[in-house]
């Protein structure tokens, strides 16, 4: 049986791409290369991994069986690897996973930096709405917003972001001011996609206002609804701060009691936990340490 480290990566990599072309693109290798790559790995095997029909393919039972075993004994491998190296420069590939609009309005800076303190590092960066599967993903470790559901992940909280309930003015001035709770029921909302309204709803017994018929996926892309006079908007700070500080939007019902939301970094269980996985923890933590910047100034 003759087989490496490469092959293992390649085709987890397949897996979890689930193309060949996919697993190509994120490693940045030419699509023969990991065709190649993943037959040597079946023919060293003796089984099939994959089936491939009409230019697919899809992994067999054996290859998810042979999936389940490889990926926490790859990851005690590079951690125990990077041990030996403990004094030596960081090394290796960080994937990292992140929602869109705080990672690329508030979380590049601080990779930035970390990438700046580490150069021997490779980092890979992946902005999405969507949660990932982190382990099966491949993924070293992401950022959560919100309460951690029922998780097998590992979790740090690193600090916390109210919401804000936000209309622009122009919204106001047609459709009339929003001055007490019982005002809301006469306004739309902006819907998000990922979660219903009354789910996310941080007011306690205060009813949320109906939805409207705008919805959508991402929250700049409501901040920017909101700002155009299309309805309320229920958004994090993070993605509000600057449309209140310049006047565009204006918080509704500011002294609304709320719990709130908490930012995590999360990664899957490893034992020990790699290095970089560390080291990268507490490089965001220390970032976010005192109160978020962006906070700044809003009182």
């Amino acid at each position: 049986m003759d087989w490496s480290i490469s092959d293992i990566r390649t085709f987890l990599a397949v897996l979890d791409a689930g193309s060949i072309s996919g697993a190509a693109a994120r490693a940045d290798l030419s699509k023969s290369v990991v065709s190649k790559r993943i037959s040597d790995f079946e023919a060293a095997l003796g089984v099939a991994l994959f089936t491939r029909h009409a230019g697919r393919i899809a992994p067999t039972d054996a290859a998810l069986a042979l999936a389940d075993r490889l990926r926490p004994a790859l990851a005690e491998l590079v951690a125990a690897t990077e041990s030996v190296g403990a004094q030596t420069d960081l090394r290796g590939r960080l994937a990292i996973a992140a929602p869109m609009s705080f990672g690329i309005r508030h979380l590049g800076p601080v990779i930035a930096g970390f990438a700046r303190a580490h150069p021997g590092l490779e980092i890979v960066l992946d902005y999405d709405d969507q949660l990932a599967d982190l382990g099966r993903a491949g993924f070293d470790v992401g950022l959560r917003i919100g309460v951690m559901k029922d998780s097998s992940l590992m979790a740090r909280r690193v600090c916390a972001d109210p919401r804000a309930l936000v209309a622009s003015p122009d919204y106001l001035a047609l459709h009339g001011a929003v001055e007490t709770p019982a005002d809301l029921s006469r306004h739309r909302a902006i819907g998000y996609l990922n979660a219903r309204l009354g789910d996310i709803w941080p007011f306690g017994d205060v009813p949320p206002p109906p939805l409207g018929r705008i919805t959508a996926n991402n929250g700049e892309a409501m901040r920017d609804l909101a700002i155009g006079g299309l309805g309320l908007a229920l958004l994090p700070m993070f993605i509000v701060h600057d449309a209140l500080r310049d006047g565009r939007l204006v918080r509704l019902l500011p002294g609304l009691a709320q719990e709130p939301l908490p930012i995590s970094v999360v990664w899957p269980q490893v034992r020990p936990m790699p290095r970089k996985t560390r080291a990268f923890i507490d490089h965001v933590a220390a970032a976010l340490a005192d109160a978020p910047p962006w906070l700044a100034g809003l009182g």
